[in-house]
């Protein structure tokens, strides 16, 4: 039986014996090791983030915002996923590619989100699919399992649903909302589902939900003992405006960084200092 491989990111991607598997995920969890997911939408994100050994890349369905210019994430479609999920599987060839089923495309029941996620592997050249929400989607999780399909499911705040809610909230906050989530987390763990993201939850509800389920959470503003981590790729490298969600650390400042290099090319070829005699042939 192949060992496990480590889902800790590294640089030393040569360690790699063979790509991240979903099984490598809950060998993770059983060892109490923590690993990170990020966003990508392209394949120069794809490829760097592949090659710095992150294990889990998410098409998520959120570059309807940060890469489309949507106000939310509910007019992304199916052929525009596909797109970005392209891109993406081509350029992480060991990292786990999850693509985002887009709204509409699986909420009609089990034939339809089969025949979503279906393309979403064969044409978008995903290993898994996401899809959000509890309640009619464990069925629609069973289905997909059995046919094959890896499925990571989403609770808590789903932005696809944005408009229910009434807006970017935090979830669970009461006990019937919390006993609801438990719930529906075990049931999608039940049906099969891989790993489930936990999002805008209460970090004690995001303790209670890992610590109830034998599959691995992910986290976004859900804690700090969520399983996995996960952040938008935007967000992280300070490339977003705006008021950013509680739960966003910005590791980099990249919009500063790349405006100043942007200004200096302008001024320097309004000035005629570019091209330089070393740059010409």
């Amino acid at each position: 039986m192949e060992s496990p491989v480590s889902v800790h990111v590294s640089e030393n991607t040569a360690a790699r014996r063979r790509p991240v598997s979903i099984h490598d995920l809950r060998a993770a969890k059983e060892r109490g090791e923590k690993f990170a997911m990020l966003t990508s939408y392209d394949y120069s994100s794809a490829a760097l983030l592949d090659e710095l050994g992150v294990p889990v890349l998410l098409v998520g369905d959120s570059l309807g915002m940060v890469v489309l210019g949507y106000d939310s994430t509910v007019p992304v479609t199916l052929d525009e996923m596909l797109h970005h999920t392209r891109a993406v599987a081509r350029g992480a060839p060991n990292a786990i590619v999850v693509g985002d089923l887009p709204f509409g495309t699986y909420q009609d029941g089990p034939s339809q989100a089969l025949a979503s996620a279906t393309r979403m592997l064969k044409e978008g050249g995903a290993n898994a699919v996401k899809l959000e929400g509890g309640g009619a989607m464990v069925e629609v999780t069973a289905r997909l399992v059995a046919a094959g399909i890896p499925v990571m499911g989403h609770l808590g705040l789903t932005p696809q649903s944005v408009n229910q809610f009434g807006g970017f909230k935090v979830q669970g906050r009461d006990d019937d909302a919390a006993r609801q989530l438990l719930e529906d987390a075990g049931a999608l763990a039940e049906a099969g589902a891989f790993a489930i993201v936990l999002e805008c939850v209460p970090s004690e509800l995001g303790a209670r939900v890992t610590a109830a389920i034998d599959v691995p959470t992910i986290g976004i503003g859900a804690g700090p003992d969520t399983d996995g981590q996960v952040l938008v790729w935007h967000d992280l490298l300070g490339l977003t405006t705006g008021r950013l969600p509680r739960f966003v650390k910005q590791y980099a400042d990249l919009r500063s960084e790349i405006s100043g290099a942007i200004k200096a090319f302008v001024s320097e070829v309004a000035d005629g200092e570019y091209p330089a005699p070393e740059h010409t042939y």
